[in-house]
C-alpha cells in the first residue's frame, strides 16, 4: 500500500477510545416508518432503539493470539510447512482476523466455498443463516501441496518469511477457477482486474482452515491509525451514544454530491425519531484496480473535503475508519459482502448507489451489471433481513444555485451531471470543476496525484507520499 503523510490530527474526536458495550436489555423507544428499501418494497416499520445491531453469528470473532502467547505460537509456526501470501492473501487475512467475515474463523474448507459460490450464505449449527457472497479462500500450487504431506497444520509467512499466521485442521481441496469467476462475476471474460490480479496465475489447490493470527495487522504506511476493528469501531460507536449507524463506502475521491447525500442521511434519520446517528465514513483500503486514485491519495482529499475546508460533516458524528477488504469489481455478488462487513461494525443502515462495486465491461463499451441490480440484490439477499437499504438519491450541480443538489426532473435543463470519468479528466488537465462541485483543497489534491504520476511510454505510475 502507498504510504502518505499524517492527515488528521491524532486528537481528532472520532478516533476510537474503549467504552463498554450496552446490554442487550436496552429498551425499545419507539416505532416508525421509512421509505428504504424492503422485502417487498413498501414502507419498512423500523423501531427505533438503544444499543448496536449484533454481530452476524451473535459473537465477533477475533482471530488474534493474545499477546502472552505470541511467542509459544511463533515457536510452533517455525517448525510448521509453510505458505507464503501475496499482498491480497495478506489483506484477506486481515479481514479475517478482526472478524469483519464473522462468525468465519479462517480460510474457507471447501463445504463453506461452495455454499458460498452457490447460495451466497453461510449455513450455521443452529439453523440459522448468514450472508456470504465472495470466497475467502487461500491458493497454493502443486509444489506446496506436496511439501505439506500430511500435516494438518501450516506456518502461514509473509514476503520476507517471517510466520504471521498459523492455519489449523486443514483441507486441501480443487481450485476451479472458472466456476469461482463465472460464479462471482457472472462472466469469464477476459480483463477482470481481481481476476488477473489473484486468481489466473494462483495455484489449482485451496487451503482451508482456522486461522490464529500471530500478531496484529499493521502496514507501517502512516494510515493504521485509521484502520479500525469491528470491536474498535464498536467501542467508539458506543462511546458515543449511537442509536443508528450509517455506512458509506469509498473508494473514489469524495465532491460534494456524496457530502450532500450523507448528511441529508442523517436528517432523515433524525426526522424518522433517531436522536444521535453516527455516519461511518468508510473507505475501501485492499486491492484496487490500477486507475483507482490509491488510498493515501484518497485519505488525504477526504481530509480536505470532509473534515476541515468547508466543515459540511460533523467530526463529532462521523467516525472515518479504513475497510481493509480487497475490491473484486463483483457488482450485485460483491455489495452484499460490503454490507455484511458492516454489519459486523455496528451499522444498521447501508447507503447504496447506482451500480456498486460494478465496472465497465473489460471488453465491450458498456456497464458490466445492470446499475439497479445491486440495491435491488441487497433488498433480496438472505442472511442480510436485519440491515436498512438506504438507496442514493441522484445528486447533480445545480447550475442555478452554482452547488450540487438533489436532481429535479422537472427543470432537468438546470443540472450538469460530472461522472466520475469527467472529474478524471479535468483533474489530469489541470482544469476546474465548476465552484461548488469540490471543496478547492481536496480539488487540488486531485490535481496534484495527476500530476505525481510518472509517464513510462504509455504506463502511468503513482508516485507514494511520503511518510
Amino acid at each position: 500500500m502507498a504510504s502518505m503523510s499524517t492527515v488528521f490530527p491524532k486528537s481528532t474526536s472520532f478516533l476510537s477510545q474503549p467504552l463498554t458495550k450496552p446490554h442487550k436489555s436496552d429498551s425499545i423507544t419507539t416505532s416508525i416508518s421509512f421509505p428504504s428499501y424492503s422485502r417487498n418494497r413498501n414502507l419498512t416499520t423500523l423501531r427505533v432503539r438503544a444499543g448496536l445491531i449484533e454481530p452476524d453469528g451473535g459473537k465477533l470473532v477475533d482471530l488474534v493470539v493474545s499477546e502472552p502467547r505470541r511467542r509459544e505460537k511463533k515457536h510452533e509456526a517455525a517448525d510448521l510447512p509453510k505458505v507464503r501470501l501475496t499482498a491480497i492473501d495478506l489483506q484477506w487475512m486481515h479481514v479475517l482476523s478482526e472478524g469483519w467475515a464473522s462468525p468465519l474463523r479462517g480460510f474457507m474448507r471447501e463445504s463453506e466455498f461452495l455454499q458460498t459460490l452457490h447460495f451466497n450464505l453461510l449455513n450455521l449449527d443452529d439453523g440459522s443463516v448468514v450472508n456470504m457472497s465472495v470466497p475467502i479462500v487461500l491458493a497454493i500450487d502443486d509444489q506446496q501441496k506436496t511439501l505439506i504431506g500430511e500435516s494438518k497444520r501450516v506456518s502461514l509467512v509473509d514476503s520476507d518469511d517471517n510466520p504471521i499466521a498459523i492455519l489449523n485442521d486443514i483441507e486441501i481441496y480443487k481450485h476451479p477457477k472458472e466456476e469461482r469467476i463465472a460464479r462471482t462475476w457472472g462472466t469469464t471474460a477476459p480483463g477482470l482486474p481481481y481476476v488477473e490480479e489473484a486468481i489466473t496465475n494462483a495455484g489449482n489447490w485451496l487451503i482451508g482452515g482456522d486461522l490464529e493470527v500471530l500478531e496484529p495487522v499493521k502496514y507501517n504506511d502512516g494510515l493504521d491509525r485509521f484502520r479500525l476493528s469491528p470491536f474498535e469501531l464498536r467501542k467508539e460507536l458506543e462511546k458515543r451514544g449511537a442509536d443508528a449507524v450509517f455506512a458509506f463506502q469509498l473508494r473514489n475521491p469524495v465532491h460534494n454530491g456524496h457530502a450532500l447525500l450523507m448528511t441529508d442521511t442523517r436528517r432523515r434519520l433524525l426526522e424518522m425519531g433517531y436522536k444521535n446517528p453516527i455516519l461511518l465514513l468508510h473507505p475501501l483500503g485492499g486491492f484496487t484496480k490500477a486507475d483507482d486514485v490509491p488510498l493515501s491519495w484518497r485519505m488525504k482529499q477526504h481530509e480536505k473535503v470532509i473534515m476541515l475546508e468547508d466543515g459540511v460533516l460533523d467530526p463529532e458524528t462521523t467516525v472515518v475508519s479504513i475497510f481493509p477488504s480487497p475490491m473484486l469489481y463483483a457488482g450485485p455478488t460483491e455489495v452484499q459482502w460490503h454490507a455484511k462487513a458492516r454489519i459486523n461494525a455496528g451499522a444498521n443502515f447501508y447507503i447504496v448507489g447506482r451500480d456498486p462495486a460494478g465496472m465497465g465491461h473489460p471488453v465491450e463499451k458498456r456497464d458490466l451489471y445492470d446499475a439497479d441490480h445491486g440495491k435491488k440484490v441487497l433488498s433480496m439477499a438472505p442472511g442480510l433481513e436485519r440491515l436498512n437499504i438506504l438507496p442514493f438519491r441522484v445528486a447533480a450541480y445545480d447550475k442555478t444555485q452554482g452547488k450540487m443538489a438533489f436532481f429535479d426532473p422537472t427543470r432537468a435543463q438546470d443540472f450538469l451531471f460530472i461522472s466520475g470519468t469527467k472529474m478524471r479528466a479535468l483533474a489530469k488537465n489541470r482544469e476546474n470543476p465548476p465552484d461548488g462541485f469540490m471543496c478547492p483543497g481536496g480539488w487540488k489534491v486531485l490535481v496534484d496525484y495527476y500530476d505525481s504520476l510518472t509517464v513510462t511510454g504509455n504506463t502511468k505510475l503513482p508516485e507514494k507520499i511520503p511518510v
